[in-house]
């Protein structure tokens, strides 16, 4: 187990994974100008993080915040600030986040989920090596012409439909639930993108020895040899017919064999690209499904590990579904309001940066209290920073910084799910849309 760090490495858990330095760097590299006065792109970025991590996410609430010394620490001695007149009004944070160059919204994201997981990674017992999941989600986008033009909406036999969506892909650690920087694109139009293109892209970001755990969405050949040839290792479920196709015989539960999965006419149709001769070896597992008896798993592994040890791992690929729920509602990011595509960008790698920073609070609780982060609830968790945020961000010394972050991470370890030892007692439901007025009657 890794050791757990202090309250004063988390006092710099930001600071130091984004410090004044590093945008001041990142400004000079890109050639653009470093912002002095209220809103330098340090506090323009924090601003931005912590709107989602509060329930009232306007501009002009984190403005008042910034009035009320929660930005303290990051705002340079301009005249505006010693002289204690900024500027109640979202105007000018408004004008900021526009100028807030897109690229370094991604590299704060790299660079915050990086020094988390080397606070926060533990792998998976048997391989030692981190586990990551993957899935694709959809937002949804503002009725504007240039979001319109980028991310063109749905349509079915009665027309177009009105909302722009765009399709999301993200990994997420199998332990620690941080989320990598995800990769995104139109789900529909001339330029659309598959979930399986998203995730080749976002599959560079991965650690080198991570292992990808996947359904059978991502359980296709082109998908399996790019991971492959990058070296990492896989679990992937397959279909049925894939399976009985990869195997060459009848499918029955406790197969463990090893199969060399070739490229299919089909594959090269989709993936011109594919070399002659393409081919991914591993293990094809059939097993009964832990939680419906009568049905068959056709997982295709890489790994050398006993068999019930990968179904094992393949169980924990529901918690990719709880993250991004979690990263969509919790965190608001399942539509977005921004006018423009360069805002939207924005506000998706910002988003991911505040979910960040609510898991690694979880995994410190978590610690504290002698479980996985797994077992705490992230909306409780979140909830808590929300409430601390305040105190954490107006403390005047380390020690009342450290005091307060004590008491976040007792109320954020209460925060347990329950263990149940049976199925729950009523089904699951979509969520409601919400109520809806009635129209005006003239």
């Amino acid at each position: 187990m890794m050791a757990s760090p202090d309250g004063a490495q988390l006092l710099q858990l930001y600071n130091k994974a984004v410090p004044t330095s590093f945008f001041e760097e990142i400004c000079q590299q890109q050639g653009y100008q470093f912002r002095k006065g209220v809103y330098t792109v340090s506090v323009v970025v924090w601003l931005m993080i912590s709107q989602r991590l509060r329930r009232n996410r306007t501009l002009a609430a984190a403005v008042q915040g910034l009035l009320q010394g929660h930005a303290d620490p990051l705002l340079s001695r301009c005249k505006r600030v010693e002289q204690g007149t900024i500027s109640a009004q979202a105007a000018g944070y408004c004008q900021a986040r526009q100028k807030l160059p897109t690229l370094v919204a991604s590299q704060v994201a790299d660079r915050l989920v990086e020094q988390l997981r080397n606070q926060m990674q533990e792998g998976w017992p048997g391989v030692q090596r981190p586990v990551m999941l993957i899935d694709g989600t959809t937002l949804q986008l503002r009725h504007e012409e240039e979001l319109v033009q980028a991310f063109p909406p749905g349509h079915n036999q009665h027309g177009d439909n009105h909302w722009p969506v765009l399709r999301l892909v993200v990994f997420h650690d199998v332990y620690s639930g941080l989320c990598l920087r995800p990769s995104w694109g139109p789900m529909y139009g001339a330029k659309a993108v598959s979930e399986q293109a998203l995730a080749e892209e976002a599959l560079e970001r991965l650690p080198s020895d991570a292992v990808v755990l996947a359904d059978c969405n991502f359980g296709i050949f082109s998908f399996a040899w790019v991971v492959q040839q990058s070296g990492r290792g896989m679990i992937l479920r397959l279909t049925a017919p894939r399976a009985q196709k990869i195997l060459g015989g009848a499918l029955q539960a406790g197969t463990d064999c090893q199969v060399v999965w070739e490229a299919s006419r089909w594959d090269r149709l989709g993936h011109p690209e594919l070399p002659q001769g393409a081919a991914v070896t591993g293990r094809l597992i059939v097993c009964e499904n832990p939680s419906r008896p009568q049905e068959l798993l056709y997982l295709f592994t890489t790994l050398d590990l006993p068999c019930a040890e990968v179904i094992a791992m393949y169980k924990l690929r529901w918690n990719v579904e709880t993250d991004v729920r979690s990263l969509k509602r919790t965190v608001d990011l399942h539509q977005i309001h921004s006018h423009s595509v360069d805002l939207v960008e924005k506000e998706i790698l910002l988003a991911v940066s505040a979910y960040n920073l609510v898991r690694a609070v979880m995994c410190l609780a978590a610690r504290r209290a002698n479980v996985t982060p797994r077992q705490l609830s992230f909306s409780f968790v979140q909830t808590a920073v929300e409430a601390a945020l305040p105190a954490l961000s107006s403390a005047s010394s380390t020690a009342e910084y450290n005091r307060q972050l004590e008491r976040l991470l007792d109320y954020a370890a209460q925060g347990k799910l329950p263990q149940r030892s049976h199925r729950r007692s009523y089904p699951r439901q979509v969520w409601g849309r919400g109520e809806v007025f009635p129209r005006r009657q003239k």
